[in-house]
């Protein structure tokens, strides 16, 4: 099964929470502050949203960042991903 989404909506998946601190410490799995990275999974095909026309920017495999409080948060089977508007993506890491 696939997500394909529609308009100008894009399904990322989260990358993996930190295990560890950038100083050694090792956090407990209920310290782990949800990532704001995520790798792009599919995109829609973008169109006339309220009424300006809008060109897709990202492609399935570009690794962004997000907007902390971004999207809907979708389970398929045993993998979970996020459903935002390109808007909510702020950058693309190169």
């Amino acid at each position: 099964m696939k997500l394909k989404p529609l308009c100008d909506r894009v399904v990322i998946k989260q990358l993996e929470a930190e295990d560890k601190t950038d100083s050694g410490i090792i956090l407990a799995p209920t310290a782990k502050e949800k990532p704001q990275q995520a790798e792009v999974v599919s995109v829609g095909p973008g169109g006339v949203v309220d009424g300006k026309e809008v060109k897709m920017e990202v492609k399935p495999g570009d690794k962004v960042i997000y907007s902390k409080y971004a999207g809907t948060e979708v389970k398929l089977g045993k993998d979970e991903y996020v459903i935002v508007r390109q808007s909510d993506i702020l950058a693309i890491v190169e």
